[in-house]
């Protein structure tokens, strides 16, 4: 069994790198890209203030430049797969220069170097920048001859051929060749990913993806207790009961209520409560989690602000969970009580409580525990109809944002985390399962 679970928990990245390659592949091909809306957005905005519309939105190909080096579509797919998972080198971009080849460049061709003058960004000097191949050689300030002590510096030079076939590539195979001078472009390498703990910002928030994630936590970690611990200790022993009282007013009453529940979505219900208890009859709030002067109570104060903020949206968080985990329990444990190991252990003097508690409750707990694990996800679970509803910035209300801005770190970012929690969450599903019934043994 040792070695199954090590093969699993071996195989969680694996699966984890092919589910978020999948995704960033899908993301690229996806049309209406970032970049696109930018273009799209200037395009709009150019033709409200009645200038002329061009096919790049009146953006400039320096502008358009940089914006592909800021949603990383200037390299290929994989290779920017490679970037955003941290295995392969960003380019930090130091400064950018138009030359002509006639003066610009002076080559030693006995040492093998070329000395080019740049200008560099956010520094009003110019600085002789000497290269070997790629290699940055020295680089001086022109006016002082001062040393510029900076370490990782590489210098390409970038022609027009090389700056049109760029251009192919964003506006097609047709598009026509731009007569640019030569550029020598000086930039560092670094290596910021996943692997280095490194989400990137988010493009619509200029946050810090790992920042944003770990906000939204105790939010979904709260409903998410508040509704597995009520979900759990109400289905369970309502199960029990109504095994025990199976086809009994109780078991009858009680299966159409859960099923009602069952029936009605949660945000659907929340419109309801909202309309009802929130707008007519003022019992509860309509918004948000907390109260604007939630800062201002006291400790008290604040936790039964908290608590009228919870009842609506938490009601419409359990309403559903209620009908599967109950009559899975009342089938699995009438099935348990009609098994022949349970009448003998009451044919050998066991009374019924014991018969059930002690011996047909456990193997009927088997198939609910095969779903315990994924309890993990509370971290980043929510509900993105609910929040919406009830307007509280969750994790589900973060997912809906990051999908309709194409807000791409952060959908990798939700996405990785996500994913890795529910892998895991499978694992240790296995290893409740198999602590909860002895005879399971995985090979």
């Amino acid at each position: 069994m040792k070695a199954y679970f090590i093969r699993r928990l071996i195989l969680l990245p694996v699966t984890l790198l092919g589910i978020t390659f999948m995704v960033f592949m899908i993301t690229r091909l996806a049309p209406g890209g970032p970049l696109q809306q930018m273009i799209m957005a200037n395009r709009e905005n150019a033709g409200s203030e009645g200038a002329g519309k061009t096919e790049n939105g009146g953006l400039s190909d320096e502008e358009i430049e940089a914006a592909e080096e800021e949603f990383g579509v200037d390299k290929p797919a994989a290779y920017a797969y490679g970037q955003w998972l941290g295995v392969l080198p960003r380019e930090n971009f130091i400064s950018k220069l138009e030359y002509s080849e006639e003066y610009g460049v002076q080559r030693d061709a006995e040492a093998g170097t070329e000395q080019v003058r740049i200008v560099l960004k956010g520094e009003d000097r110019v600085a002789k920048v000497t290269r070997k191949g790629d290699t940055l050689v020295s680089a001086i300030y022109e006016d002082s001859g001062e040393q510029i002590e900076e370490a990782g510096w590489i210098v390409r030079l970038e022609n027009a051929e090389m700056r049109n076939e760029r251009r192919r590539r964003r506006e097609g195979k047709d598009s026509e060749d731009v007569n640019y001078p030569h550029r020598a472009v000086v930039y560092k390498e670094s290596f910021a990913g996943l692997l280095q703990g490194d989400l990137r910002k988010s493009r619509n928030y200029q946050d810090d993806v790992w920042a944003m994630i770990l906000e939204r936590v105790p939010i979904a970690l709260y409903f998410g207790l508040l509704s597995a611990i009520i979900t759990y200790g109400i289905s369970l022993p309502l199960g029990v009961v109504k095994a025990i009282r199976h086809r009994t007013f109780v078991d009858n009453a009680t299966s159409v209520l859960i099923f009602v529940g069952y029936a009605i979505p949660g945000f659907a219900l929340g419109g309801v409560l909202l309309v009802w208890l929130g707008a007519n009859h003022q019992l509860f709030p309509l918004i948000g989690l907390t109260s604007q002067e939630f800062d201002s109570l006291s400790l008290w104060g604040k936790f039964l602000d908290l608590a009228h903020h919870t009842v609506l949206p938490l009601t419409c968080y359990v309403v559903g969970g209620f009908a599967y985990t109950t009559m899975m329990m009342k089938n699995n444990l009438m099935d348990n009580l009609a098994a022949d190991y349970v009448r003998t252990a009451m044919a050998k003097g066991v009374n019924f409580r014991r018969a059930v508690f002690g011996h047909a409750f456990r193997n009927s707990m088997i198939p609910i525990a095969t779903t315990l694990g994924q309890l993990i996800t509370l971290f980043v679970g929510g509900s993105i109809l609910i929040e919406r509803v009830f307007d509280i910035n969750g994790f589900g209300q973060l997912q809906l944002l990051s999908v309709e801005n194409k807000d791409i770190p952060l959908v990798m970012g939700l996405l990785t985390v996500s994913a890795g929690l529910m892998l895991l969450g499978n694992i240790i599903s296995d290893l409740i399962v198999a602590w909860i019934d002895p005879r399971i043994k995985f090979n």
